[in-house]
């Protein structure tokens, strides 16, 4: 997706891109250069002096192309140079980005019938959509929206990780410029959530309230209402699966997990992850993130599909070598699957980082598998 500050690159072909072009890039990343101006096959647009006869002799004619052709190529070289070199200053993703009108893929389903899951519950009013479980991009009737300047696009992820809930013009002030805010602040919010409702209701008709991006007081607000966000979609996926558990149903709760875990790009609010109004959100969303991929494991050892948890777990107990339930698992997994030494070698090395990094010792569900293992207890074969 394009990241917001950063200008697209695009393919162009023998004619390279246009002084327009080249201008454009420059002022978006602060940079200064002077102006080609390049005519439409790419050579210089020279201008025919005052009374020029167009007839000349062909030794004159043929010395101009000539010279016509050689700055053709020498703004050619010059245009790539340029190219790269703003490419490289502002380290582009050359990726191709999601553009404003693309059609939003479907991620209800994963890897199973959709019934299989927790349903999954569609927008109403004007079918607005949100995703802020990784870069944040916004859909309205399908279709990917321009969320537009950084700022901008900042004052929006604020109201989505606040949905529901008025969020003042004092906070917004104060987030977008760090407490810094120029005389012309509040003029410029004001144009920032006029641009937004144009976006998120382009069907709307002058003069008439927003149904989404709502004024409250001093303040503005999502309706929640209105708009659908995955981070809560996640959410009740996660609760459907713990749910399942607690009934013994592990095919459901496998489905539930799987699917809430579908909806993660990356960093929650990636781009705006530790700006400290969004800060506490993104990191929830994380905890209950690791808390599912835990549950989600829990439930493959419960189903006996031992030998996909345990790469799972072994990249996980790396990742986060202090999350006790995710050393318990993993020593339960190898166990299951045969591998009793090693799964004593796990909690063993855990006990001794636990000791050795924060002088406390392992925790009582832990020792008390050491215990079991070491006697085979036949209760660690059942669920």
């Amino acid at each position: 997706m394009h990241r917001p500050g950063h200008v697209r690159t695009h393919t162009y072909g023998a004619d390279t891109m246009s002084a327009e072009t080249l201008e454009w890039g420059i002022r978006r990343s602060t940079m200064t250069a002077v102006p080609v101006a390049v005519g439409q096959r790419g050579g210089r647009v020279a201008a025919e002096p005052p009374g020029a006869s167009p007839g000349r002799a062909d030794g004159t004619g043929a010395q101009r192309i000539a010279e016509l052709e050689r700055e053709v190529r020498e703004l050619k070289r010059a245009n790539e140079t340029l190219k790269q070199y703003v490419s490289k200053a502002l380290d582009l993703d050359t990726t191709p980005p999601r553009r404003p009108g693309d059609r939003v893929p479907d991620t209800a389903g994963h890897g199973s019938p959709e019934a299989a899951g927790p349903p999954r519950r569609a927008a109403s009013g004007a079918g607005v959509e949100f995703r802020v479980l990784g870069p944040v991009e916004a859909a309205v009737g399908g279709r990917w929206v321009d969320l537009g300047a950084p700022k901008q696009r900042a004052a929006l992820v604020l109201l989505v990780s606040q949905v529901g809930q008025p969020v003042s013009v004092d906070v917004l002030v104060e987030a977008l410029w760090d407490g810094r805010p120029p005389q012309s602040a509040i003029t410029s919010l004001h144009a920032y959530i006029a641009n937004l409702r144009r976006a998120l209701e382009p069907h709307r008709a002058p003069r008439t309230p927003a149904t989404v991006l709502c004024t409250r007081g001093r303040g503005y607000l999502l309706n929640s209402r209105a708009v659908e966000v995955d981070a809560h979609r996640f959410w009740e996926n996660a609760t459907a699966g713990w749910q399942a558990l607690d009934r013994g149903d592990p095919q459901r709760a496998l489905y539930a997990f799987e699917a809430g875990l579908a909806l993660w790009r990356g960093e929650a609010y990636a781009e705006v992850a530790a700006a400290p109004h969004v800060a506490p959100e993104a990191v929830r969303l994380e905890e209950l993130r690791l808390s599912v991929i835990e549950g989600r494991c829990a439930t493959l050892i419960a189903v006996g599909n031992h030998e996909m948890a345990v790469p799972e777990l072994v990249a996980f107990t790396q990742a986060h070598p202090l999350r006790e339930y995710g050393c318990e698992l993993l020593s339960l997994a190898l166990y299951r699957a045969g591998r009793q030494a090693d799964a004593l070698s796990v909690l063993r090395a855990h006990q001794k980082k636990m000791v050795e990094d924060l002088g406390i010792s392992p925790s009582p569900a832990l020792q008390h598998l050491e215990l079991e293992i070491l006697r085979q207890a036949p209760e660690l074969e059942r669920s």
